[in-house]
This record gives structure tokens, C-alpha cells and sequence, in this order.
């Protein structure tokens, strides 16, 4: 019993802790890397398919918790930075596994780069719009060109395919200069 107690305030303390950091970061988003443009105009969000809960073959999809929030922790809307941008991925309410790995309550990231539309139920593709960061990676510094891109960050599953509900960034604008 007293094992038991001992996990749980642990379990508590750790969330506790896990809650500040994620204020903490969210406080600083945006000063940490490139210069904000306060008045830039929302961003239009990606054409994505409705979930579903199970797939047309039969597939389960990865349940998330509703309170799971994914956000970019140096970067906002309107930011004007310099190549190589670093993007450094926030995550609440859930916890990083790798690809491949099944746990309840996790998901590894994937950043979707100058990509209008996607599937929520089907594996995300791997290409250069489509990065996935199946080793459980936080951040990633990206290469590109100078000029206006779009960056999404998705959690997806073991299988690399979103959960339900989906867990995704809001879409945000940057200008490379």
C-alpha cells in the first residue's frame, strides 16, 4: 500500500512539475527565436479529413485525452527568422514514444511544411512536407529557402497515423529571410 501512495505522489509531483515547465514555455513562445509580428493575420488552417474512431479495415485509432495540446514552443504566427530554423516541438497532456512503440497516452510528432490538406485517417506520408520524428525527437532544425512557409505539428501513433481525437499545432506562417 505504501508503494502504491509513493507512485502516486510521485505520479503528482511529476505532473505538477511537467505542468510549470509548460507554462514556463508557453510564457517565452516566440522570444527565444525570430521576431514577432503581433498584427500578422491568422494563418487559414489545413483542409483535414473528420476522424473516426476505427478505420475501414478495422483499425483502431490511438484514443487521446480531450485536455492534449500541441504547440510550437520558439515559434507564433507571423515570426520572421533565418535558415536553419529551429522549431522546437510543446506537447501536454500526453507523453513521447518512439515510432513503433504502443503505450496509451503517447504519440510521437510529425511537422507538416507548406501542406494545405491531410488525412486524419490514414499514416502520415514521410517526405519533405510530411517530417516525421519517429525516434521520439523534440526539435529539429530545418533548412529553408527564404521566403513564406507554413509549419503544423501532428502527434500521431505507433503507426504514424493521427489520433482520435486529432492532436495537432495550430497551422502557423514564418517568413525566411
Amino acid at each position: 500500500m505504501s508503494h502504491i501512495r509513493l507512485t502516486l505522489a510521485s505520479t503528482a509531483a511529476a505532473i505538477a512539475l511537467v505542468g510549470c515547465g509548460h507554462r514556463m514555455h508557453h510564457d517565452h513562445a516566440g522570444m527565444q527565436h525570430g521576431a514577432m509580428n503581433p498584427n500578422a493575420a491568422a494563418t487559414a488552417p489545413a483542409k483535414v479529413s473528420a476522424s473516426t474512431p476505427t478505420l475501414a479495415g478495422g483499425y483502431k485509432k490511438v484514443e487521446a485525452p480531450a485536455t492534449a495540446k500541441l504547440y510550437f514552443v520558439n515559434l507564433g504566427n507571423g515570426a520572421t527568422v533565418s535558415s536553419p530554423v529551429k522549431v522546437v516541438f510543446g506537447l501536454s497532456g500526453m507523453g513521447v514514444a518512439p515510432a513503433g512503440i504502443e503505450k496509451a497516452g503517447t504519440g510521437h510528432h510529425h511537422l507538416l511544411v507548406n501542406v494545405n490538406e491531410w488525412d486524419a485517417n490514414a499514416p502520415l506520408p514521410a517526405n519533405d512536407n510530411f517530417r516525421h520524428f519517429g525516434a521520439g525527437q523534440t526539435e529539429v532544425s530545418l533548412d529553408l529557402k527564404p521566403g513564406q512557409h507554413t509549419l503544423q505539428l501532428v502527434l500521431g501513433d505507433q503507426n504514424h497515423i493521427p489520433h482520435h481525437p486529432i492532436v495537432a499545432s495550430e497551422r502557423i506562417t514564418i517568413t525566411v529571410k
